[in-house]
């Protein structure tokens, strides 16, 4: 039987960070093979859901996709503000993966 279990929960590392000065990437990256299959098959982080948790157009995405090789996740999005400019609120992009924790999966239940 399956619950719906919170990402941050699967996936060994959910991390953001700066891709220069002028892009964030987003990196999910699971503990085995079985697991990223298991919840590349739910698909339940389509670059629509991506698009509105980062509130960016599709156009705008640079990359997104998904990369059996390393049984991970990865997308790309334009910063909102180049790094270090004035207003800007996370000079290395490493808070922005917050929205991503929290995705609901269903995934079976531990024994």
């Amino acid at each position: 039987m399956n619950a719906l279990t919170p990402l941050k929960e699967i996936a060994k590392v959910i991390r953001s960070k700066n891709a220069g000065p002028f892009e964030i990437t987003f990196d999910i990256i699971f503990r085995s093979k079985d697991d990223y299959l298991r919840f590349k098959e739910t698909n339940v982080l389509t670059k629509e859901l991506f698009c509105t948790l980062y509130n960016v157009s599709p156009a705008k995405i640079i990359t997104f996709g998904y990369f059996d090789i390393l049984n991970a996740v990865k997308a790309t999005i334009p910063r909102p503000r180049a790094q270090g400019s004035v207003g800007e609120t996370d000079m290395h992009a490493a808070q922005q993966h917050a929205p991503l924790l929290d995705i609901l999966v269903p995934w079976p239940r531990r024994s």
